[in-house]
């Protein structure tokens, strides 16, 4: 009875035992499952975990876990898709078709630059290169003294005289200025004036905007011809101390022309005697000056004359306009007649049908003379 209760008691120590050692040795696999999960969990980044989440089967989860290394590869896969986005278009769509369309952009340019530099190196070898000039004495006496000393064509002011004056009064302050100026038988005005104190000397310049000239033809400037005044300028009753004309011929006397302009189907012929030549040669609107009449006026007389109008009015409204303009003996002359904005909103004017005038020329040193020009005239522009 002793053995029995011994070895019951045996069995009853034991039996916790061989309870705890079958659920220890029963989840030993299920330690292997999640040994298999871990891949999964990697897989999962791309959506692997939804699919094994729910599923929870060992075994089908065996099947997608083929399947994660074919979704691995195509993951590899990708980047060699990359690889090539990188390699062959984005590199080759900038080497070749980029460049290409910018080389025909510049060298588009490169042949028009060569057209308009062609004539700068022209004109500048046409002025450097062949200009002889090389001074010239324009007033040397006993109260002053003046030398064109060189010539700047390609002056930021315009087409420029470089100038040295000598005031020699000992208590006189001359201004020296041009009275009038014409480039190649044409006038252009430089509007210079500069005044030396009694005993000093200057170094000054002649400007001359040739804008308009050469785009009404004049090119290339041969001939420029001055009249240069000096007087007290403290003194204005006083007699001039200088009045004289002079020449300058940049490539020489022997290459100096005269301006002759062309005719055109536009122009409208006022006068054109032995006299004088007047030809209006268009109209336009101008923003400072209003409404314009353009003129091209030729004397050919060996007087200067002076040339006005009168009794001028347009539409039928008597309106002065503002014009009158000498022109040295023998030369020809741009010129324009205008009326403001002002003349023509008081009298309600905004198309111009007919401007009706009378034109007069006479000698500009003698105002008593006879008129040698004074005619009605009616323009229709």
């Amino acid at each position: 009875m002793k053995k029995f209760l011994s070895l019951t008691l045996a069995v009853l120590m034991l039996l916790p035992f061989i309870v705890g050692c079958t659920p220890t040795a029963a989840p030993t696999p299920e330690t292997e499952a999640p040994e298999t999960k871990a891949p999964e969990t990697e897989a999962p980044e791309t959506e692997a975990p939804e699919t094994d989440a729910p599923e929870t089967k060992a075994p089908e989860t065996e099947a997608p876990e083929t399947e994660v290394p074919e979704t691995e590869a195509p993951e590899t896969e990708a980047p060699e898709t990359d690889a090539p986005e990188t390699d062959a278009p984005e590199t080759k769509a900038p080497e070749t078709e980029a460049p290409e369309t910018e080389a025909p952009e510049t060298e588009a340019p490169e042949t028009e630059a060569p057209e308009t530099e062609a004539p700068e190196t022209e004109a500048s070898s046409q002025t450097t290169g062949k200009i002889t000039f090389d001074g010239i004495v324009a007033v040397d006496n006993e109260d002053c003294y003046v030398k064109i000393t060189g010539i700047d064509p390609d002056n930021y002011w315009g087409y420029t005289l470089n100038v040295y004056f000598e005031n020699r009064s000992s208590d006189k302050k001359y201004m020296f200025s041009v009275m009038s100026a014409s480039i190649n038988g044409v006038e252009c005005d430089p509007f210079f004036a500069t005044e030396v104190a009694a005993g000093k000397k200057a170094n000054d310049e002649i400007n001359f905007d040739i804008d308009e000239l050469e785009e009404c033809g004049v090119s290339e400037i041969t001939d420029i011809e001055i009249t240069i005044r000096v007087y007290d300028s403290e003194d204005w009753t006083a007699d001039d101390v200088v009045h004289e004309t002079f020449n300058v011929y940049p490539y020489g006397k022997d290459a100096a022309t005269k301006y002759v302009r062309e005719a055109k189907e536009t122009d409208t012929v006022i006068v054109d005697n032995d006299s004088i030549t007047v030809i209006a040669t268009g109209y336009e609107y101008d923003d400072i000056w209003g409404y314009t009449v353009n003129f091209y006026l030729v004397n050919k007389t060996d007087m200067n004359l002076m040339i006005s109008v009168d009794d001028a009015s347009v539409n039928g409204y008597m309106l002065d306009p503002f014009f009158a303009t000498e022109v040295i003996a023998g030369k020809s002359e741009f010129t324009s007649m205008s009326w403001s904005d002002d003349d023509f909103a008081e009298n309600s004017i905004t198309d111009v049908e007919e401007i009706e005038f009378t034109i007069r020329a006479y000698d500009y040193d003698n105002w008593l003379a006879d008129d040698i020009v004074n005619e009605k005239v009616v323009l229709n522009p």
